[in-house]
């Protein structure tokens, strides 16, 4: 696994520890950070690591390259879907790169948060991030000093979501990568730089959009939701988005076709909740004429993104950095990234070899993390290293409450 990025580190060292690392990433630590990981590695501080994420000379984004690589390599599907998502992280203070107050789905309000966009590879395999952007909002690149401070360059421009997102998927493709179909949500489909962009590449999308979205028709132009109300009941086919934890997701869909002068084949898809029906939209297009399957297909992958946030955050940290520069951001989520698309390709290759007997559930990324850290990973935890590891952090914190006892007192002077 960390061979496959080794020549991307001219010294033994720095390959050591990144090895140890990404080792660390992948074990059963409670909370994974340069501290945690570093005791766990056996070091004698933290110093090696943090200097690893921040000033050791090495490139994030080759190594992100190797990753897209080495998934692609493991998990190739002719029909596999790029799936384009953000997720947030909740942090304190105002100081770490890309934060302020927003909206993040993984609070599910606004926070005090960091928010990143991701580009996840899926396919009948398995499914894994690719690529990864840190949204910059308009605070920051307004701000010079406050991108030098932290990292990022001072004529930083502002970019959205869905502009990171053309541009994670333009650098998929000319890497020479082939991939017929995008979905996302909301943000994404809403977006009519971003359709026409994958338009003009030949590439195929199913994106959600609001109820609100106007979407034109022979008959003229209407709403989404205005359009779902005049489609008669035997239009509707009951479909399975793909199988989840619980069984196939079955919906109620329908699909409707549109007017535009651009070429191609354009459509509204609407899904029905079989239970609530609750109503979701997307906008879809696609060179030549495609099957009401095919968009259900495509609009169903968008959940392994949701999966691949979930496994990326809960066995590989991808969450748990606690960075406040940008380098140092780019590097721990690329090796985050590392981390997890082992776990897939490991989960892919034991599906495809050894088949699950009878009675056991095929194994899980979550099953073989397990396995790999009580069989492969081997931590240091004797005595004399865990009291030389209580003594620095004691350490380390009454340095810090000194320091803050000293600017009280300078403040009140």
């Amino acid at each position: 696994m960390t061979g496959r990025i080794a020549s991307r580190f001219a010294w033994v060292e720095p390959r050591r520890r990144v090895r140890d690392l990404v080792l660390g990433l992948l074990s059963d630590l409670p909370r994974k950070n340069c501290w945690s990981i570093a005791e766990w590695a056996g070091e004698t501080s933290p110093d090696g690591m943090q200097h690893l994420l921040g000033r050791a000379r090495w490139d994030a984004d080759a190594v992100r390259h190797d990753v897209r690589e080495y998934v692609l390599d493991h998990l190739h599907d002719e029909d596999a879907v790029l799936v384009v998502d953000e997720t947030g992280d909740v942090k304190k203070g105002t100081h770490t790169v890309g934060v302020q107050r927003q909206y993040t789905g993984t609070a599910g309000r606004i926070e005090n948060a960091q928010v990143a966009v991701h580009l996840v590879y899926a396919g009948r395999r398995g499914h894994a991030a690719v690529d990864r952007g840190l949204y910059i909002p308009r605070s920051w690149t307004t701000d010079p000093d406050r991108c030098r401070a932290a990292g990022l360059d001072e004529e930083t421009v502002f970019a959205t979501k869905p502009e990171l997102a053309a541009r994670m998927i333009s650098r998929f493709l000319d890497a020479g990568h082939h991939v017929g179909w995008i979905t996302g949500d909301e943000v994404y489909g809403g977006n009519p730089k971003l359709r026409s962009a994958l338009e003009k590449r030949g590439i195929g999308y199913v994106l959600a959009v609001a109820c609100s979205a106007e979407v034109t028709t022979g008959a003229g132009k209407f709403r989404a939701d205005a359009l779902a109300a005049k489609v008669p009941k035997r239009a509707w086919q009951k479909l399975s988005a793909g199988a989840g934890a619980k069984g196939h997701r079955f919906y109620d869909w329908a699909v409707i076709g549109l007017t535009e002068s651009r070429p191609g084949s354009h459509h509204l898809l609407i899904r029905r909740n079989r239970t609530t029906g609750e109503l979701a939209y997307y906008r879809c297009w696609s060179p030549a004429p495609v099957p009401l399957a095919t968009l259900v297909r495509v609009a169903g992958s968008r959940w392994r993104v949701e999966e691949t946030f979930q496994a990326g955050k809960g066995l590989a940290g991808l969450d748990e950095h606690q960075v406040r520069r940008f380098t140092s951001w780019s590097r721990w989520v690329t090796l985050a990234m590392l981390a997890h698309a082992f776990l897939a390709v490991v989960r892919a290759d034991e599906h495809a070899s050894h088949p699950a007997p009878d009675g056991l559930i095929p194994l899980t990324c979550n099953e073989i993390q397990r396995l790999f850290t009580a069989f492969v990973v081997r931590p240091i935890r004797d005595a004399a290293h865990r009291l030389a590891w209580s003594a620095w952090r004691r350490r380390h914190q009454a340095r810090a409450h000194a320091s803050h006892y000293r600017r009280q007192d300078a403040n009140r002077t």
